[in-house]
């Protein structure tokens, strides 16, 4: 059995400054990525797509959505590689340059009125761009933290970085929450809708200024110093962990399902019922507010209880809460659409999210680790979040407005996960005797001549 693989010591004001930075830059990012699904539901279909069916100019946008989500495993891949070999730190800065700038220019484009439907093509392409971005972001940023932190507060330290992402989407939210408000409807399709992609760039600026500012891991300093016989980290993670990709993907369908069909979807399918999609973005935000909340609560709980545990509870809730969310949404009634949508997002979906900061970089040995959890993250999103809204209202459209078939659709993804749970190990080093379940840094007597020392020996 191999020996705990901790760090002697942590500075915690090292170990803060590196969330802060995580979670400003993985703001930065989801903030430039989740404008976009808002934009989608609410006005892209009438700039970009206005001479077809109000339905299908929906499902249209909602196409171009996605494709950002087919260049995320490509990203990740890439940028995983950069991350293993060169440094956490230098792949995340080129990721929120890269997302940002594209938000940005998407804030400047022509629409279809100016040069027909040249304006969808360029909109493919930056969104192409901002996927690859993206793609290294998240498993970098809480990679960066994680080896940051203490075995025993790994999961709440790791936790606060996924706050990054539902206040990423908070913020555009309610930036378009106040102007579809307090803009006549011409005055939001002729620039209204643009202001929240300009703010990005505040919002890289920042991200970029904290960035910066902080070191790389001491975990990763210790892979360079020891480096020689280093194989390419994607060979290695394919090889000696192909067990942990696959299953470790689909454990990642639940969460990355339920947050567009909570915060995209069901927003369009109100709009489509006639009812006041306004509303609808409101009472998101205050469920957003409660899974910022909540997101903590659940890191911690994966320290005391397991990862495993807290991931595979939280998945089921969210099977469990589908028919209530399309039945509140139907009946348009404020209590009951509030109350689905801040259960769904700070328990549904923040129990699953929470977890994975330090779930996924728990599962993959050190050489490898950025590339492990890229390609855990990203192949899992872009196939169960990336067509999900086109699929979703496809099948819409198909059953004649009956939600059956979506229902379907969203359990069958949530029930993978399941499954993949059941089959995964439970990693928290507290709940190991102290034992990390692959090889968390790398010692002098395990590095030389044998390139990745195999996580296989750190198993019970």
């Amino acid at each position: 059995m191999a020996k705990s693989t901790t760090l002697p010591s942590y500075d915690m004001k090292m170990v803060r400054r590196t969330v802060a930075a995580s979670f400003i830059g993985t703001m930065a990012e989801y903030y430039d990525f989740f404008i976009y699904g808002t934009a989608s539901a609410l006005v892209f279909n009438k700039i970009f797509f206005p001479e077809i069916d109000p339905l299908l100019g929906t499902l249209a946008a909602f196409s171009t959505y996605a494709v950002g989500f087919f260049a995320r495993p490509l990203g990740g891949i890439v940028w995983g590689h950069i991350g293993d070999k060169i440094g956490r730190k230098k792949a995340l800065v080129f990721t929120l340059l890269i997302t940002g700038l594209g938000t940005f220019a998407i804030g400047l484009m022509p629409t279809y009125q100016t040069i027909g439907l040249w304006a969808a093509v360029i909109l493919v392409f930056v969104r192409l761009i901002q996927g690859f971005g993206v793609g290294g972001e998240q498993g970098g940023a809480v990679l960066l933290t994680a080896e940051a932190s203490p075995p025993n507060r790994r999961g709440f330290i790791s936790s606060f970085v996924q706050m990054g992402s539902p206040a990423a989407y908070l913020v555009p939210s309610a930036l378009f929450a106040i102007l579809t408000t307090q803009l006549s409807q011409e005055q939001f399709l002729q620039w209204g809708w643009r202001v929240p992609f300009l703010l990005s760039i505040v919002v890289v600026a920042i991200g970029l200024y904290i960035r910066l500012r902080v070191d790389e891991s001491e975990t990763f300093k210790a892979v360079k110093e020891n480096s020689a016989a280093q194989q390419a980290p994607v060979k290695t993670i394919l090889t000696k962990n192909r067990r942990e990709v696959f299953l470790g993907m689909g454990s990642k369908f639940v969460e990355a399902a339920v947050f567009p069909f909570y915060t995209v979807f069901l927003v369009a399918y109100s709009k489509n019922l006639g009812n006041d999609s306004s509303f609808v973005l409101e009472a998101i935000i205050i469920a957003i507010v409660a899974e910022l909340i909540m997101l903590p609560v659940w890191g911690h709980l994966t320290d005391r209880i397991g990862r495993k545990k807290v991931f595979l509870g939280a998945a089921i809730l969210n099977l469990i809460l589908i028919w209530p969310a399309f039945t509140a949404i139907a009946n348009g009634d404020t209590l009951p659409i509030v109350a689905i949508l801040v259960a769904g997002l700070a328990l549904g979906h923040a129990g699953t999210y929470a977890p994975q900061a330090s779930y996924y970089p728990e599962l993959f040995p050190v050489r490898g680790r950025y590339t492990g959890v890229s390609i855990v993250w990203q192949f899992g999103a872009m196939i169960a979040s990336g067509p999900f809204t086109v699929i979703a209202t496809a099948l819409l459209i198909a059953g004649g407005g009956s939600i059956t078939g979506v229902a379907i659709y969203v359990s069958a993804l949530i029930l993978v996960s399941v499954v993949c749970l059941i089959l995964l190990p439970e990693t928290a080093p507290g709940l190991r005797e102290g034992k990390e379940y692959a090889e968390w840094t790398v010692h002098p007597a395990t590095s030389a001549g044998t390139g990745i020392n195999s996580s296989h020996t750190s198993r019970k």
